[in-house]
């Protein structure tokens, strides 16, 4: 891929936290920046990615129990949960 190519979708899901914490040289910055402008469901992407790192930052979300999380993993992966 030439440096002047538009950036995917995908190459903005590699960068999101690192453009989010100003971690991103200014030309790569620039074409992230625009990819934003012409895709809606990047935007929608960071915008996703803002609301969770302030509920995080503002710990809202009590961690899970373990038996909370024994059932979700028991739940993604189709196993019984354990007792």
């Amino acid at each position: 891929m030439g440096e002047a190519a538009l950036l995917r979708c995908r190459d903005l899901t590699e960068d999101a936290s690192r453009l989010m914490d100003g971690d991103v040289a200014l030309p790569r910055r620039l074409r992230l920046r625009l990819h934003l402008a012409l895709c809606s469901m990047c935007r929608t992407y960071m915008d996703q990615m803002r609301k969770t790192r302030a509920l995080v930052a503002r710990r809202l979300l009590a961690p899970p129990s373990r038996a909370e999380e024994d059932a979700l993993i028991a739940r993604m992966t189709g196993a019984p949960p354990r007792e």
